[in-house]
């Protein structure tokens, strides 16, 4: 069974930092590019990040740059995300996701596995 399973979210307070994590399992990845997407409560769920399958490539949402960076270990089927200078607007699940093919992508319709998810909230 193909399983992306996140971790590493929780509660910070505003300025903190976390680090997600998504292992994928199942299946390698490796050829594929991932992405990061989030959704908060009432609002559709956003791209966040992406990253290509060599990990040469990336692409962040405007609010994130630069606080954000996008990583991947193919050798462990993992992607990361480095979250820095959080914000409480950057509360919400993050999930991530594996594209269909090995460039990355910001729409949603290129992403085919997802994860469950995992809550981050951030405090002001």
């Amino acid at each position: 069974q193909v399983q992306l399973v996140e971790s590493g979210g929780g509660l910070v307070q505003a300025g903190g930092s976390l680090r997600l994590s998504c292992a994928a399992s199942g299946r390698s990845f490796s050829y594929n590019a991932m992405g990061w997407f989030r959704q908060a409560p009432g609002k559709e769920r956003e791209f966040v990040a992406a990253i290509s399958w060599s990990g040469g490539s990336t692409l962040y949402a405007d609010s994130v740059k630069g606080r954000f960076t996008i990583s991947r270990d193919n050798a462990k089927n993992t992607i990361y995300l480095q979250m820095n200078s959080l914000k409480p607007e950057d509360t919400a699940v993050y999930y991530c996701a594996a594209d269909r093919d090995g460039a990355t992508s910001y729409g949603l319709d290129a992403y085919n596995f997802w994860g469950q998810g995992t809550q981050v909230t951030v405090s002001s």
